[in-house]
């Protein structure tokens, strides 16, 4: 009965007014409804993982339904002997369809795989998941640019080959002093 009073207006009950501080702040509720499961952002996020358990689990009966009837087309009858199984069947499309079943387990797991990934780090666009991964290398967020970034790793890439071409120049240089005799004359 509260909860109907609460809403009438009854003339017995003062009507309730709030101060315009208590108003203008954010109440516990509105911060929890945007943290929570049911926010928009994260039904979106969620959508791709939903999707893939859903296919994961559709491929799931498809794959079972199709290794039981395999079982049973290979399992003889009552009265037919075991030493002559029934063994007429098309590899070709046996192959297909073991192909079609593999690849679409597959394809849904990583769906699903994919989908709780982006949920649990919070990713649900494109531009989220490129300012995570640029955040990650230190190109945003650590006042470094990437042209600051392209520079080291193009230094990088030049110290790991220049130590490359040494190694081979002492390749080179010990292949040639095994070629040679003791007094260093060639063979």
């Amino acid at each position: 009965m509260a909860l109907l009073q609460r809403g009438s207006t009854d003339a017995s009950t003062p009507p309730t007014t709030e101060s315009p501080a208590s108003a203008s702040r954010p109440s516990a509720d509105a911060a929890s409804s945007s943290s929570s499961l049911t926010s928009p952002r994260s039904r979106k996020q969620l959508g791709l993982f939903v999707a893939g358990a859903s296919f994961f689990m559709i491929s799931t009966i498809i794959t079972r339904r199709s290794m039981i009837r395999r079982y049973k087309q290979v399992q003889p009858t009552f009265y037919q002997p075991n030493t002559k199984p029934n063994l007429s069947f098309n590899a070709g499309l046996e192959a297909f369809e073991a192909l079609n079943i593999a690849t679409m387990n597959v394809a849904s797991f990583s769906m699903l795989v994919t989908g709780g990934t982006l949920w649990a780090f919070d990713i649900s666009s494109m531009d989220d998941l490129r300012r995570k991964i640029r955040g990650g290398l230190g190109v945003d967020g650590t006042g470094r640019s990437e042209q600051d970034a392209e520079e080291e790793i193009e230094e990088w890439l030049a110290t790991v080959l220049a130590r490359k071409d040494e190694k081979e120049r002492k390749r080179k240089g010990g292949a040639d002093e095994q070629r040679t005799n003791e007094r260093g004359a060639p063979r």
